[in-house]
């Protein structure tokens, strides 16, 4: 590109409804126009009114939710629940024995499983003494907050 042809260029933008123009040529050159001061019309809107006898469009309503189904309360009967989220184990290692079974009787400091949260094995104790009824959770599944894992029969 010359100079004559470059002033070409930017005088045609200048007198044309151009708000940009941009060149190239090879690898070594690039040219790029733009008028000052520009600005590019927005489109009209299209808009349509509905005649007033037809109905407002109607919406689907969601349905009140199912009543939580309720289990008869035994206050003999504690549960253990999940305090944070993440992997229940039911044993210190995977060849290891588990740290409680459906039966044994346990103390307040008693383990009864890890939680394993962010590489962090987390100890969950009994909090109660008493006997195993239930082991809510099969070993390495996960686990939610609150969500039961055992049944203990207090003392």
């Amino acid at each position: 590109m010359d100079f004559e042809f470059i002033e070409r260029v930017v005088r045609l933008v200048e007198e044309a409804e151009i708000a940009e123009l941009e060149l190239e040529s090879g690898d070594d050159l690039r040219l790029v126009v733009k008028k000052s001061g520009s600005y590019i019309a927005a489109p009209a809107m299209y808009t349509q009114t509905i005649p007033s006898g037809y109905p407002p469009p109607s919406y689907p309503v969601a349905a009140p939710p199912a009543a939580a189904k309720e289990e008869a309360v035994d206050a003999s009967i504690h549960v253990i629940r999940a305090p944070m989220v993440g992997t229940f184990y039911r044993a210190p290692a995977p060849d290891a024995p588990s740290f409680v079974e459906t039966g044994a009787a346990v103390q307040d400091n008693t383990v009864v499983c890890i939680l394993e949260a962010m590489k962090v094995m987390n100890e969950i104790k009994a909090g109660i003494s008493g006997k195993v009824l239930e082991i809510l959770v099969e070993n390495g599944q996960p686990v939610e907050y609150g969500q039961p894992l055992f049944k203990i029969k207090k003392n």
